[in-house]
This record gives C-alpha cells, sequence and structure tokens, in this order.
C-alpha cells in the first residue's frame, strides 16, 4: 500500500486536503471567467465578443468537463480512483496554461475545452474517491466539506478577479486564469503519497491490500472487528453485483435485481436539479446581470458581486457541519421550495423597472445563494455515489457528474441571450422548475443519512434478496450465492 503520511489522523487529513484543494479548483476555474466577462482588457483582447459568442466561450469548458465525465466511465474503472486524479490533472495543466497565453479566442476556447475535459474526470472521481473512504457516520459531512470548497474557490477567484481589475493592462484577467495552475500542482503532489481506494481495490480482487487501507486510514489492527464487517460487507456487494452483471456501461440501465437503473436515473437527475436550479446564472453572469437587468456600472457590478457570492460558502457550513442529522430529503425539499420563492420575487421585483425595485432584487440574490449553498448545491453530489451499486459506481458517478456538466453548459450558453432577450422573464423558468422538483424528490428519492454504502444497497434490492450483517458470511462461504439469472442471492444446495 502506498502512503507518505503515516496511519490513522495525518493520513485522513492527506486525503482531505487533496480532494478539498481538488474542489478549491473546481470551484475557483468555475467563478474565474464570471469576473472577467466586463474586464475591458478581456473585451478588447478578444474584439467585443456577442452574447452568443460569450455563450460559446464560456460553455466550452462545461462541454468539456461533460467529455471527461464520458471518458471517465469507459477508462475510471481500469486505472482507479488515484491515477484518474492524476490524468486529470495532466489536462488542467494544458488547458489553463493554453488559456493564460490565449491571444484569440479560438485560442482560449480549445484551452477551455481541455481544461474542462480534466475538470470532468476530477468531479467525477473525487466525490466518490473521498465516499469510499469514509466511515457512513460522517460520509455525507466529509464530502459537503468539498462542496463547501467549491464556494470557497468561486468567492477567491471573484476576488481575485475584482483586485485585478484595478490593473491596467491584459495581465487583469491573465493572472486570475493562471492562478489555477497551484491548485492543480497541490493536488498533484499530494496525491502521489495517498492510498488507493479499498473498494476499487477489493473489485480487482486485492481483499489483503483493502483491509491494509482501511486499518491505514482509521488507524486500527487488521482483527478489529468493524475492518471484518467493513471488508465482509464490501465483498458480499461485489457477490451480488457481479451476479447481476452491473459492471458493464450497459448494465447502468438494465432493470436488474439491484434496480441500477433507476439508481442511474436518480444521481443524474439530483445534478439536473442542480443545475436547473439556475445557479449558473448567477455564478457565471452575476455582474452581467447587475449590469443589464439591473443597471449598475461594470464596477460596481463586479464589487457586489463579489459580496453575493460570499454567500454561497456561508450557507454551505451548514451541511458540512451537520448533513448527516439534517438528511438528504428534507434538505432538498425545503431547498427547492425556498429558492422558487427566490426567482419568484426577482422576477416581479425585476418586472417593474423601477431603480428601487431592481436594486431590493439583490437582496434575493443573496438569499439565493446563502440558501442554494446550504441545500440543492450538496445534497446531490453526496447522494450521486452513495445511492449507486459498487460494481456501478465508477461509471454510474461519471455518468451522473456528466449530467452537471451538459446542463452547466446549456444554461451558460443561453443564460446571456436570455438576459439580453427576455430580461425579468428568465427567473421564471428557474422560479417553476424549482416549484416541480419538490415533489419529485419526495416521491422518488430514498433518505439515505446514516446508511453504509452496502446498507443503501439493502433499500433497493427486494424482500427476500436483502443482506443482513449476519448474512454476510453466508454469502462469502457458500451457503448463499449469487444468482446469475435473476440478480440478487440464492441458497446453495448441499451436494450428498
Amino acid at each position: 500500500m502506498r502512503t507518505m503520511y503515516g496511519r490513522g489522523r495525518p493520513l485522513r487529513a492527506a486525503i482531505y486536503t487533496c480532494c478539498l484543494a481538488a474542489f478549491l479548483f473546481f470551484g475557483y476555474d468555475q467563478g474565474v471567467f464570471g469576473g472577467i466577462l466586463q474586464n475591458k482588457h478581456w473585451l478588447e483582447q478578444f474584439d467585443h465578443p456577442s452574447d452568443t459568442i460569450t455563450g460559446i466561450t464560456v460553455a466550452s469548458y462545461c462541454f468539456g468537463a461533460f467529455f471527461g465525465c464520458i471518458l471517465n466511465i469507459f477508462i475510471g474503472d481500469y486505472f482507479g480512483r488515484r491515477k484518474m486524479i492524476w490524468i486529470a490533472m495532466g489536462f488542467i495543466f494544458i488547458g489553463a496554461s493554453l488559456q493564460t497565453s490565449a491571444y484569440t479566442l479560438s485560442h482560449l476556447i480549445i484551452g477551455r475545452i481541455i481544461t474542462g475535459l480534466g475538470t470532468g474526470i476530477d468531479s467525477s472521481t473525487v466525490p466518490m474517491y473521498q465516499s469510499e473512504l469514509s466511515k457512513k457516520e460522517n460520509r455525507g459531512q466529509v464530502v459537503s466539506w468539498e462542496i463547501w470548497f467549491i464556494g470557497i474557490g468561486i468567492v477567491l477567484a471573484y476576488w481575485i478577479d475584482y483586485g485585478f481589475s484595478y490593473v491596467d493592462s491584459d495581465v487583469a484577467f491573465r493572472a486570475p486564469i493562471g492562478i489555477q495552475l497551484i491548485f492543480a500542482v497541490v493536488v498533484t503532489i499530494i496525491v502521489w503519497g495517498l492510498p488507493e481506494s479499498p473498494r476499487w481495490l477489493a473489485k480487482r480482487g486485492r481483499i489483503d491490500e483493502a483491509r491494509e487501507v482501511l486499518c491505514a486510514v482509521f488507524d486500527v489492527p487488521d482483527d478489529d472487528p468493524w475492518v471484518l464487517s467493513e471488508i465482509r460487507a464490501i465483498e458480499a456487494a461485489i457477490a451480488i453485483e457481479r451476479g447481476s452483471g452491473a459492471g458493464t456501461v450497459s448494465a447502468l440501465f438494465k432493470n436488474d435485481i439491484l434496480q441500477t437503473r433507476k439508481r442511474t436515473i436518480l444521481a443524474w437527475f439530483g445534478l439536473f436539479m442542480n443545475q436547473w436550479s439556475g445557479i449558473n446564472l448567477v455564478i457565471y453572469y452575476m455582474p452581467t446581470v447587475l449590469v443589464v437587468n439591473v443597471g449598475m456600472s461594470p464596477g460596481r457590478a463586479q464589487l457586489i458581486a463579489g459580496f453575493v457570492e460570499l454567500m454561497f460558502p456561508i450557507g454551505n457550513t451548514l451541511p458540512a457541519l451537520y448533513l448527516d442529522r439534517m438528511g438528504r430529503k428534507r434538505t432538498m425539499m425545503i431547498g427547492c421550495t425556498i429558492l422558487s420563492i427566490c426567482m419568484l420575487f426577482i422576477s416581479v421585483l425585476l418586472s417593474v423597472n423601477k431603480p428601487a425595485c431592481s436594486s431590493a432584487s439583490i437582496a434575493f440574490f443573496f438569499i439565493y445563494l446563502l440558501v442554494f449553498g446550504a441545500t440543492i448545491n450538496v445534497v446531490p453530489w453526496v447522494w450521486g455515489p452513495e445511492i449507486l451499486p459498487l460494481e456501478a459506481r465508477a461509471k454510474g458517478t461519471a455518468v451522473s457528474v456528466s449530467s452537471h456538466w451538459i446542463w452547466n453548459a446549456c444554461i451558460v450558453l443561453i443564460t446571456p441571450i436570455l438576459i439580453n432577450r427576455i430580461g425579468w422573464k428568465t427567473y421564471l423558468i428557474f422560479m417553476i422548475l424549482l416549484a416541480l422538483f419538490v415533489p419529485g424528490v419526495w416521491y422518488f428519492y430514498p433518505e439515505t443519512s446514516g446508511l453504509s454504502l452496502e446498507e443503501i444497497d439493502n433499500i433497493f434490492l427486494p424482500e427476500g434478496h436483502k443482506v443482513n450483517p449476519g448474512e454476510y458470511d453466508a454469502v462469502l462461504g457458500g451457503d448463499v450465492t449469487p444468482d446469475s439469472e435473476k440478480g440478487g442471492l440464492r441458497k446453495t444446495e448441499e451436494k450428498v
């Protein structure tokens, strides 16, 4: 087992630092462009692009990330979690360098696509890696911290953009873009000394290494009852999932005993809700919204946008500390309800078309980002890796995160056009969708707080096929075996 950080707390701290740095980069890269779209040097360098060209330029990063997720579907399980993080950082080094040195839009767009490829791999690998190295009692909390760092990255990007806006040269936009390379360097160095996911090792038949990783991460002896139970649970889950053929790409959409198709759709739709809440209208285009819809000057708009974005990590602090107590479903339903109300008030206030009412709408942008950070920003990212069965987790997580990026691309592509063409009516689209998400979450999604990844399998297995902790030994000892025709388990007949 590879580790440079010892055992127990130092090793867990290194894992957390690597994952948090990866998501700090993720947030920074999402936020950095929003703060330079109104920068005069950027506009002059790229010949004042139209709203359509601006949308294409911003969306190119998201399209790249979408294809990064698709790439991860096919190679993620082969290379493992650590190597995929390295591959992601390689794309990011190349893409960020091209963006920083761009003098034409085509040059810039190619750089954004390549950076996006790395971000797609990164964002569909890191939450899964973190989930598989966490105990059930705090899995939601530690993954929530990753999402909290997305908010920190976005805010950091906005304020760096604002600071560099006073530089009277093209350094005003090149330096903020180039700074993202620092985060990629940090992740690349730290991940070198980290262990592989124990669940990935177990899937490859490397059970002793998987046990060794669990013992090292949680600093317990190899005969610790929790480690023995965890290894038995992982092996039993693998036995069930292989019996149902859950490891292939086509199996993601197979209506098997594990309900893999339903679970893949739930993971995918979680991040669909995340995007169609309207968040990237705020993240990428907040200064543009304040200039076009509210009537502010570009300088003041960028300053106010920086304060609005601060609400993101502040709101995210609550689930980062308490998500496993708050519950997944309730948090999502409350969040969708409040965000729908915020979009309604923003629409109404902007429709009046008076300076006082337009300025008042800013308050609801503050509330929107605060509530989004505390609810819809977090839960779908936690749901994805934990809802999916182990055999389908790498491919299924990549599919679910591809939803984030393809709809992210769609929204950032159409947003500048919508803002300029239909104005306040844009927010009504998101208001309606958010209201519709509430009954959808209530009816279709299970509550997964406080359950191990193997216990979540039992939610989806039908009666008669559920595996209780006491049955793990039976599964592995031969009294119960995978049913290759129906999936799940069946009793093994004794031979006379």
